[in-house]
């Protein structure tokens, strides 16, 4: 009963506050409660694209995430589009902040607590397995997984 309710105060006060802020479309559905969108960046979004339970995007102004159609976005994925300079960081102390969009294909899966860093390129007809932290491009057609994630399997696909 209480997560009924905790999904209902989402979908009236929070989710209809994203999908005007970022201009999201009425087919991306927020697939259950405390999902968060931060920063003033813009989200572009395809067709039957949703994200799941306890996700988040991090997009500060400047950014873009670019999301293709057909997307399935698991539970606990975190997507950046910003990071610390860590080098400036380390040897002057100072914060500076990296940016770089993140696209994401079609036909992709993106599979529970997947973590994608900024500057990250995800291709189509991709499957993203579960836990990975994806720090580096992946190509269209492949299965990837691990810490780092890795290409564990390429499709060759032919078009008819």
């Amino acid at each position: 009963m209480f997560y009924r309710f905790l999904s209902l105060v989402f979908k009236i006060f929070v989710y209809r506050g994203y999908y005007k802020q970022y201009k999201l479309p009425s087919g991306f559905r927020f697939n259950g409660f405390l999902i968060r969108i931060n920063g003033s960046g813009s989200i572009n979004v395809g067709k039957n694209c949703y994200i799941s339970f306890y996700s988040y995007i991090n997009i500060p102004s400047g950014t873009v995430l670019e999301i293709g159609d057909d997307v399935s976005i698991g539970h606990n994925v975190k997507i950046y589009t910003s990071t610390i300079q860590t080098s400036d960081f380390i040897l002057n102390g100072v914060k500076s902040q990296k940016n770089s969009n993140v696209s994401i294909g079609s036909n992709v899966l993106i599979g529970a607590n997947v973590f994608i860093c900024p500057g990250v390129n995800i291709g189509n007809n991709v499957l993203i397995g579960a836990n990975s932290v994806v720090s580096k491009s992946i190509p269209s057609n492949t299965v990837a997984a691990g810490c780092p994630a890795v290409v564990i399997k390429d499709y060759n696909v032919a078009v008819i």
